[in-house]
């Protein structure tokens, strides 16, 4: 089943894997996701009439927002980008311009149909980029037609036969043939001459090279690497681009996601209408038009945002989601404020995502031949001690968890290579002696945990 027609409950619940809480901001994603698919099913008539839900996400650091989209991206068959809002500049200014991430959502779109219709293929790549290795592997058969000849011909058949065998039982990888490669030179400082946008630069590029043609070059290489460049090749044989383009489009104009994060970074205080903030205030009339639907031109052709998803998220501590200008506010109607992260959410992050901080430590030691064992009582003490670190510091969320394993297994990790075959056990006694001093000096933590 795709992602895109996971019930709102399924949905939380694949999130519920790796996010630890925020069941609020879980099930309002959930929810536009799902009006998304429900909009699908619509007459044509009132379908363009329903607009997107568009949401913020408000809440410090380190709570889950990221999280959120990174695991949608990974879950969603949808076409999905994430940008930083901090990263554009306002027309007139050297830098990204807000079009761009259209453009990202695109690029994207177009990788992930082409996965998906090369799926379909595969076979008859994988028997195309086969023949050409045995041709790269074995002589041309001979085409004088007389005994020895054909003899020859029954000789060099059973050979082929017998190196496609050893080709599917992996006996060839390492063996080097010469393969001709179409050589692309690298087109380097172009970023300086592009005043940061680049598309315009690289479709004359591209355009350029289809006219001259790249140089062809020989070059050795083993069969696991000539097979990648050769299915590569194959790949864009067999795939028709206009049906590429024209399902990547429609992907990305009736169910795309954009993340825009560090929202609030653009959002000036009210009454300051001077230095940055005229900036930001620009940079938030350009999103505008996107946000609202427009045509923006791609080398693709031209994308109407109008149904595009949009997920807002910042921390707003100098800001308020008030303080972005009216019109931005109206066109992402649903607000969702993440709670912050006390001891027992830290140490249900420690153990119950599939990621779990704990797994990953217990699987690195694991490579060196430690077995590592945490015990209960160890990891509330490290739970405690980030709570209590983010509330006399600087409050980091869930990373501030890596700061403290980091240094806890500091030693561990530095000799576990000695410890091979052993197994180690974390006790709360240990957590204590390797984390005391620095936690107890609050001005020590700051700089180390």
């Amino acid at each position: 089943m795709n992602f895109d027609e996971l019930t709102p409950v399924e949905i939380v619940t694949q999130l519920d894997k790796y996010i630890i809480g925020q069941d609020d901001a879980k099930r309002a994603v959930a929810i536009a996701l799902r009006s998304r698919y429900r909009r699908k099913q619509l007459p044509e008539s009132m379908r363009d009439e329903v607009a997107p839900k568009n949401i913020i996400l408000i809440g410090p650091t380190g709570v889950g927002k990221t999280e959120i989209a990174r695991r949608i991206s990974k879950l969603a068959r949808t076409p999905f980008v994430k940008v930083e809002a901090t990263k554009y500049t306002e027309v007139g200014y050297v830098g990204r311009d807000v079009e761009s991430m259209v453009r990202d959502l695109m690029s994207a779109s177009i990788q992930m149909t082409k996965q998906d219709l090369a799926e379909s293929r595969k076979d008859q790549v994988e028997k195309a980029v086969q023949e050409r290795l045995l041709d790269l592997l074995l002589p041309t058969t001979p085409t004088k037609k007389d005994d020895s000849s054909n003899s020859l011909v029954d000789a060099t058949s059973d050979t082929r036969e017998k190196f496609r065998q050893f080709l599917k039982e992996g006996r060839f990888e390492d063996r080097l043939v010469e393969l001709t490669t179409q050589h692309k030179p690298a087109v380097q400082g172009i970023e300086l001459l592009a005043g940061g946008n680049m598309e315009d630069l690289e479709n004359t590029m591209q355009s350029l090279g289809s006219i001259f043609g790249g140089k062809q070059k020989k070059r050795k290489m083993s069969i696991k690497r000539a097979r990648q460049i050769l299915e590569e090749e194959e790949m864009e044989k067999v795939l028709d681009q206009d049906q590429v383009i024209e399902i990547a489009k429609e992907r990305v104009e009736q169910m795309g996601i954009i993340f825009i994060d560090e929202i609030d970074k653009i959002a000036g205080t009210k009454g300051a209408r001077s230095g940055p903030d005229v900036s930001r205030e620009g940079v938030q009339r350009d999103i505008l038009p996107i946000v609202e639907g427009s045509k923006v031109s791609t080398k693709w052709g031209v994308i109407d945002t109008s149904h595009i998803l949009f997920i807002g998220a910042g921390a707003f501590h100098m800001s308020k989601p008030s303080d972005l200008i009216p019109e931005l506010q109206g066109r992402f109607p649903l607000r969702v404020e993440l709670t912050e992260l006390h001891a027992a959410d830290f140490l249900r992050i420690l153990l119950e995502p599939e990621n779990a901080i704990i797994k990953q430590y217990i699987a690195l030691m694991k490579t060196e031949g430690l077995d590592l064992i945490f015990e209960e009582e160890a990891l509330s003490r490290v739970s405690e001690i980030a709570y209590s670190v983010n509330s006399t510091t600087e409050n980091i969320g869930a990373r501030r968890l890596y700061t403290i394993m980091e240094r806890l297994l500091e030693d561990l990790s530095f000799k576990a290579h000695e410890l091979a075959g052993e197994s180690f056990t974390i006790t709360k006694e240990y957590v204590d002696t390797r984390l005391n001093d620095v936690f107890k000096d609050e001005d020590l933590s700051r700089y180390i945990l």
